[in-house]
């Protein structure tokens, strides 16, 4: 096996999440008058395209709701400008150390770079403009779930950056992310490796649950595992 491509997830694996898309997460349900939703119940969700994250939390706190399409619709409309806003705006948005440096690591012993999110492609878009990311030579491509069929745990971001990228064996691919549903992703893709990263929304203890191959603490430990 020798790996050709990495796929990155992006907040809380390759760029800082400090607890922001919880907080709008949950202030957005208030908005829409679900109150006191818990934060490791959105942490749980973190990483699934975001229209299925917020079904998810509906059908726990609001019960029938999770199929009232135009009430989904409301609480993702909110929380996508609540979101926008903030990463057009917010001060200290920054990659993660190292995120950078392995980047241009694994590029330079020809290995392809990829981001992808379960964020829409109008969230993704100023989180790359304000990190330099959107015209960047160490990042070869970049997928949004609303890009695709089905978001996490489908693989099918991983196959669309496969076929992009000219990689014609998922074994030659390796999945780097922060939560169940990056590491469910990576192994219904049939990815080479797949690791996890304690630098987001799930601690290790959590990650081991879900059988990834290796769990990091720092991205700095990555082009060992890779190279």
């Amino acid at each position: 096996m020798s790996i050709e491509l990495v796929v990155f997830d992006i907040a809380g694996t390759t760029v800082a999440d400090k607890g922001n898309i919880n907080d709008v997460f949950r202030k957005a349900f208030s908005n829409a008058g679900i109150i006191d939703v818990d934060a490791a119940d959105v942490d749980e969700v973190m990483g699934y395209r975001k229209k299925e994250a917020i079904e998810i939390i509906v059908e726990k706190y609001k019960p029938g709701y999770q199929n009232d399409q135009a009430f989904i619709d409301a609480i993702h409309e909110d929380f996508t400008k609540q979101m926008v806003e903030y990463y057009e705006t917010c001060e200290g948005l920054l990659p993660l150390p190292y995120a950078e440096k392995v980047f241009q690591e694994l590029q330079n012993n020809k290995v392809k770079v990829a981001l992808n999110t379960g964020f829409t492609r109008v969230i993704t878009t100023p989180i790359l403009k304000r990190l330099g990311w959107d015209n960047a030579s160490f990042i070869d491509e970049v997928i949004c779930s609303d890009e695709v069929p089905e978001g996490r745990p489908y693989p099918f971001m991983i196959e669309k950056l496969m076929q992009k990228l000219n990689i014609s064996y998922s074994e030659d691919v390796a999945k780097v992310g922060d939560t169940k549903v990056d590491i469910e992703e990576g192994q219904n893709a049939g990815c080479g490796i797949v690791i996890g990263v304690t630098t987001g929304a799930y601690t290790k203890e959590q990650l081991i649950k879900y059988q990834p191959d290796y769990i990091i603490d720092s991205l700095e430990l990555l082009p060992s595992l890779i190279l």
